[in-house]
């Protein structure tokens, strides 16, 4: 039985993100790297969630995020 998954791009500045979301239960990573080990800080962390809150969907899918370019900071948005 094949996993169904959604794959999106997404640009900031210089960053490009490639993501990847599978049914799951809200684990995030960033570049091989769990989401609080890869950015440092909490607003950053915050930025990188708002959209699952806004659709009630942080526990409903995994995600795991190619990151690259820019900084810390255009990665997160």
């Amino acid at each position: 039985m094949a996993t169904e998954f959604f794959i999106g791009t997404g640009r900031r500045k210089r960053s490009i993100a490639r993501v990847r979301l599978t049914l799951g239960n809200g684990e995030i990573t960033v570049n091989r790297k769990p989401l609080d080990e890869y950015f440092p800080r909490e607003s950053l962390k915050q930025i990188v969630r708002q959209p699952l809150e806004a659709t009630q969907s942080g526990t409903r899918f995994n995600i795991a995020v190619k990151a690259e370019g820019g900084g810390v900071a255009g990665q997160a948005g």
